[in-house]
């Protein structure tokens, strides 16, 4: 179903296009919480721990792609919303080949340079057997991950939001259910664990991209009609590589910042590790739908742009910051208040050291999602408007202020860990000043 984002109650049509990515967004991340405990339960905590690392990782080489398709996504949007197809086709075209190049040139260098990559992450020598063979086999999955992300961000610009969620759920369902059958049942340990990733990843992509081709005539019509001229041709490329590269260096570096934080984090140990990694799937799930929501913000915004309605471009940021900070502030009483409770569902009882640490985690975090929504927000905003610069600063900001905390206060034996807890939110709170102070100018004048 298409949705046309520029008519109609502004929070309503917000919320309801933004509800099909959250759902997409949270049957993923219960996924993850799925095989992490799958994993945690089955195998013990140094696979736990493997797996975590592992994500880490991923979600860092992955964030290459997935921005290069939320930056494409925004110029189709953009363009969907100014109802010129002859330029967004043109643009569909040129993210595809682009995105695509990348995508097996990042493939690449993962599976060449993957034991100097694990030597950095400072993984310890009783894990390092078991993280190798599950991303080398998790790696083979990385260009499913980017057919997915591609027509998703391509359905979204058109307004439906709903298919990509029915691929995304599908997925993640088949995804536990190979879990439990390669890990329980065949005990064929954490390799039989990211074979049931690759499997849905293949599922997800190759079955959306089907969807899309037949159901989408704008897609057939990109590789069978070529409008533009020469110049035309070359102007599309190179906006398509300002955007989807601004917004992939974003996410690029916001990864990035968080995998080094990893590293440090792995050389406390592999009981600070499991922690870590069992308290970070609790605080994904949690903020989760305020990114996706901010997702949704970005492309509401990027069409309202493109159609010339800035009336509904400043309501919009009204009233998402609104919703933002209200779901923000009830999830973190939860997360707060239920934390060990929440570590319980990953860690057992008797590992009482793993759920003290990852308690400590949750209660810094918990307590700070609001900086977190907001700062979604005004990444969303900034590419929406046709500035993704202004949301790699703000990424930059946050990310440079945790990193440089988190090494400076980590190793002051007073403090430790928890010098890395609140170097989180510390950043968030940073960005967010400096994102809104810009923000307040930019609303007023919407250009």
């Amino acid at each position: 179903m298409n949705r046309d984002l520029t008519t109609g109650n502004v929070a309503k049509t917000m919320v309801l296009f933004a509800a099909p990515m959250i759902a997409g967004n949270l049957l993923q991340q219960f996924y993850n919480i799925a095989d992490t405990l799958i994993v945690g339960k089955f195998l013990g905590a140094e696979a736990m721990a493997a797996v975590g690392t592992a994500y880490t990782l991923m979600t860092f080489l992955t964030s290459i792609l997935i921005g290069l398709c939320m930056g494409s996504g925004s110029v189709f949007s953009f363009y969907y919303g100014k109802k010129d197809f002859v330029k967004m086709r043109g643009c569909v075209r040129a993210a595809f080949v682009l995105v695509g190049g990348v995508t097996v040139l990042v493939d690449a260098l993962a599976f060449i340079f993957v034991n100097p990559i694990l030597r950095l992450l400072q993984v310890p020598e009783e894990i390092m057997g078991q993280m190798r063979l599950y991303v080398l086999i998790i790696f083979t999955g990385i260009f499913f991950i980017f057919l997915y992300n591609y027509f998703a961000y391509l359905l979204r610009a058109l307004g439906n939001s709903v298919v990509p969620l029915y691929f995304l759920g599908g997925s993640s369902v088949f995804n536990v259910a190979l879990d439990l059958l390669f890990v329980a049942v065949f005990h064929w340990g954490i390799g039989g664990a990211a074979a049931a990733t690759v499997l849905s990843q293949i599922i997800s992509g190759v079955g959306i991209g089907v969807y899309t081709w037949k159901k989408a005539p704008l897609l057939k019509e990109a590789w069978r009609r070529r409008d533009e001229g020469k110049e035309e041709r070359r102007a599309t490329v190179q906006e398509i590589v300002r955007f989807s590269l601004a917004a992939s260096v974003q996410q690029s570096v916001m990864n990035f910042g968080i995998l080094m934080v990893q590293g440090l984090v792995n050389s406390f140990g592999v009981a600070v590790m499991a922690a870590f990694t069992a308290a970070v799937k609790i605080d994904s799930f949690a903020y989760m739908p305020a990114q996706e929501f901010g997702n949704a913000f970005s492309l509401y915004i990027s069409q309202n742009y493109g159609a010339g309605e800035r009336s509904r471009v400043r309501q919009g940021a009204v009233r998402a910051m609104a919703i933002s900070i209200t779901f923000c502030l009830a999830v973190s009483a939860l997360v707060f208040g239920f934390a060990k409770y929440l570590m319980l569902l990953f860690v057992s009882p008797s590992e009482t050291e793993i759920i003290r640490i990852g308690v400590g985690y949750l209660r810094v975090e918990g307590a700070f999602y609001c900086g977190i929504g907001i700062l979604f927000l005004l990444y969303a905003f900034y590419r929406g408007i046709q500035k993704p610069g202004m949301s790699l600063a703000l990424t930059v900001i946050s990310l440079g202020t945790r990193v440089f905390l988190a090494y400076l206060l980590a190793p002051v034996p007073e403090i430790g860990v928890l010098g890395i807890w609140w170097a989180i939110p510390v950043g968030w709170i940073l960005a967010d000043a400096v994102g809104i102070f810009y923000l307040a100018f930019k609303i007023r004048t919407a250009e």
